[in-house]
């Protein structure tokens, strides 16, 4: 579905328009495309007190071809830098109303323990960014505040979510801001999740939280390509015929996997001609049938599965008063139970390889609740439930188990809102649009990576930094 305002306002004509009269002026997103550089440009690097993260930055931008420019705040990165062999400068920020060409700020906060020692976030951000470009990113790193030694550790380091979401609330102009929580120990495993947060593949995700935790799992990390990191890996795709559920599959795929999507038997021929554009497998079951795991189970068994995508669900909205009983149970069975039998089947008889995922769809729903669809948000809480309660559980074994919570995605789905809510859910957020099918793709690949295996338990928004709920 098209966003006619968003096209408008950015022809030569409508942008001259918007400025005359005020108007808001939604910025053209950045995306992922295989023929442009996924990496360019300028680094600003800060840091707090104590910095304990600049080595992995450092390799970081040595890895990803990226030039660092130093901010006198990280005072220790310049000659750190220079033991890295990185090109790097003194940062001179933008005068007042002009803006730079930066392609992202990182800020290294792990080592501040005291709200005291919070003044160089003003300083650098205060400096920087003005010289931010167009879809620049704004990166926070920190330590996790449940696992901090004091108190006012733990105070210091959880007022950075504050300052990370009100960030990506002023940049505007398509700029992103998240914050990283790093476990102490981890600081090998977030290469993955910085490539991710500092790619256009996360074009629309911001304002979000995001924990590394140390991977523990039976298995050490597999090698892997970055260009194909899913290579020699099956993944799983429910609800995979179309939508959201093709495009998962289709980056999924991009990225080397080999996919099997699963759909209901009426669908049997959009999976079809789906699966085949991707060279993939297709599997039609009824996911709510209560022989469909067995089956399931039984198709997957003679070569295992690596990566289980939970996407298929559906919708019956009416508000709980006039809501039927047929109607909430579907939803419920659908969106959260069947992926309950599901998992359960797989995990039991090994299917799901040690150091697989499972990557959960909710949604703002579930999160926020939404008039008239009491049922959907409950199932979409309910994988959320799902995420935090089975991750200790599934640690041991290297599994991973995440979620994707979308907000307002351009889909058939969402053309069928009347205009005026239709209107309201693009422009509510910090992008000022709604997002794509790819965006909820892309952040479901980089939770499947090889390199997230420190990723678990997490709830990840694609909402372009929704202004509804949390």
């Amino acid at each position: 579905m098209k966003d006619s305002y968003l096209n408008f306002v950015n022809s030569p004509f409508g942008a001259r328009l918007a400025r005359s009269l005020g108007l808001p002026k939604p910025e053209v997103l950045h995306r992922y495309c295989a023929d442009r550089p996924e990496f360019d440009g300028l680094i600003a690097i800060g840091a707090g007190r104590e910095p304990r993260l600049l080595d992995a930055l450092a390799n970081l931008v040595t890895s990803i071809g990226m030039t660092s420019v130093a901010h006198e705040s990280a005072a220790l990165w310049v000659p750190l830098a220079n033991r890295h062999g990185l090109m790097t400068g003194r940062f001179e920020p933008a005068e007042s109303g002009s803006h730079g060409k930066l392609a992202a700020l990182l800020f290294d906060a792990s080592g501040i323990e005291d709200s005291s020692q919070l003044e160089p976030l003003h300083s650098f951000f205060h400096d920087t960014l003005r010289s931010l470009g167009k879809c620049g990113r704004i990166i926070v790193l920190g330590r996790p505040p449940e696992a901090c030694a004091s108190p006012r550790q733990w105070t210091a380091q959880r007022a950075l979510e504050g300052l990370t979401r009100s960030l990506g609330k002023e940049a505007r102009r398509g700029i992103t801001a998240n914050l990283i929580y790093v476990e102490q120990g981890a600081e090998h495993g977030i290469e993955a999740t910085l490539r991710f947060f500092l790619s256009p593949r996360s074009a629309y995700v911001s304002g979000q939280v995001v924990r590394i935790g140390v991977h523990t799992g039976a298995d050490a990390l597999p090698a892997f390509d970055w260009i194909q990191p899913l290579a020699g890996r099956r993944a799983v795709v429910t609800g995979a015929a179309r939508g959201i559920g093709a495009s998962i599959a289709s980056v999924l795929a991009a990225e080397g996997a080999h996919v099997i999507g699963i759909d209901i038997p009426t669908a049997r021929e959009a999976l079809d001609s789906t699966m085949r554009q991707l060279n993939g497998t297709a599997l039609a079951f009824d996911i709510a049938a209560p022989e469909a795991p067995a089956q399931i189970a039984a198709a997957l068994d003679e070569q295992g599965v690596n990566i289980v995508v939970h996407n298929a669900g559906i919708t019956k909205d009416k508000t709980i008063a006039k809501m039927t009983d047929a109607a909430w149970q579907s939803v419920i069975d659908i969106n959260l139970s069947a992926q309950e039998r599901i998992d359960d089947a797989l995990l039991a008889a090994g299917i799901l390889r040690d150091g697989g995922r499972i990557i959960g769809v909710s949604s703002i729903s579930g999160i926020a609740g939404n008039l008239g669809q009491t049922n959907y948000a409950t199932s979409k809480a309910g994988v959320i439930g799902r995420v935090q309660s089975m991750a200790p559980h599934l640690r041991a074994r290297g599994i991973t188990i995440n979620a994707v919570a979308p907000g307002f995605i351009e889909t058939q789905m969402t053309a069928k809102i009347p205009l005026t809510i239709r209107e309201a859910g693009r422009r509510m957020n910090s992008m000022s649009q709604g997002g794509q099918p790819v965006d909820v793709a892309q952040a479901i690949a980089w939770l499947a990576h090889p390199g997230s295996a420190g990723v678990s338990g997490q709830i990840v928004r694609v909402c372009g930094q929704s202004l509804i709920g949390a």
